[in-house]
């Protein structure tokens, strides 16, 4: 490669938690680009145009959490399908012509996790939550699943959202109150999106012999309910699974070589046993 240094990046805020560095460095490294750095900033919604409009040519992309994946939407000049589907972007490519585009690694990169663990398809499932990652669950879900799909949320505010994004993806989602979220427990597969101790309580309605459990977090780890979940003989996928999968997927798209699974894979279980 060119001697001339590329810069990537995460944002969001907060940021000092992120797994992004330690990922896309694991890969530079692999995949021996030792001219690419990859750093984190603290960057919140009103900072991000000022802090876009500011990056040279030495840019090659961005990785975006939360709460920039929808703030990033008008400064991109062009946008996949798929992060159109759910008007949220995770990853901005800067073009040789200068151009920002904007895709979304979070949905191939859930269905990518989860047919590691040889769940290719399933007739229905379950999503636990309502925010911007259960929109990105359901879009990956569209892939996979044949039949209706059930999501379990706080308020009919969040229902009748979830309804809306199940119509624009073309799967049916039908929606139910958190008070009986228990009853997602049974369902072949169950995705839980909410934030980290939301789903503690659900722990002891485990039923014997369950499906498959994708819990997107992945600090703390294991959840109380992927503890519970394993320890009755259910297959887990974890947040490390999507995390690396969607990572994957943005070296590539930014380096133009195949982001190594594996490599990156042991550098954030080293660093997560480390914390």
């Amino acid at each position: 490669m060119s001697a001339t240094s590329r810069r990537a990046a995460v944002l969001g805020s907060p940021i000092a938690h992120s797994l992004s560095p330690v990922l896309h460095r694991a890969a530079y490294a692999e995949l021996g680009l030792d001219h690419w750095s990859y750093d984190r900033f603290e960057v919140d919604e009103a900072a991000l145009p000022g802090f876009v409009s500011g990056l040279d040519g030495s840019w090659a992309g961005l990785s975006l959490t939360m709460p920039l994946k929808r703030a990033i939407l008008p400064l991109l000049d062009e946008i996949s399908d798929t992060a159109a589907s759910v008007e949220a972007v995770n990853t901005v490519v800067f073009t040789d012509d200068g151009r920002k585009t904007g895709d979304n690694t979070d949905i191939p990169g859930m269905v990518a996790a989860l047919r590691e663990r040889g769940v290719e398809t399933v007739e229905s499932a379950a999503v636990l939550g309502a925010g911007a990652t259960a929109s990105s669950a359901l879009a990956a879900l569209a892939r996979i699943c044949t039949g209706p799909i059930s999501a379990y949320v706080r308020s009919e505010d969040r229902a009748v959202e979830m309804r809306g994004w199940g119509k624009r993806l073309g799967v049916e989602v039908r929606t139910a109150g958190w008070d009986r979220a228990a009853e997602a427990l049974r369902s072949p597969l169950v995705i839980a999106t909410t934030p980290a101790g939301a789903t503690d309580a659900l722990a002891a309605e485990v039923p014997e012999r369950p499906g498959t459990l994708f819990d997107v977090l992945y600090e703390p780890w294991p959840t109380n309910l992927a503890a519970a979940w394993s320890a009755r003989g259910g297959a887990v996928v974890g947040g490390l699974d999507l995390l690396v999968h969607q990572a994957v997927l943005q070296v590539e798209q930014m380096t133009g070589r195949p982001g190594p699974l594996e490599a990156m894979r042991i550098a954030g279980e080293r660093m997560i046993e480390k914390r």
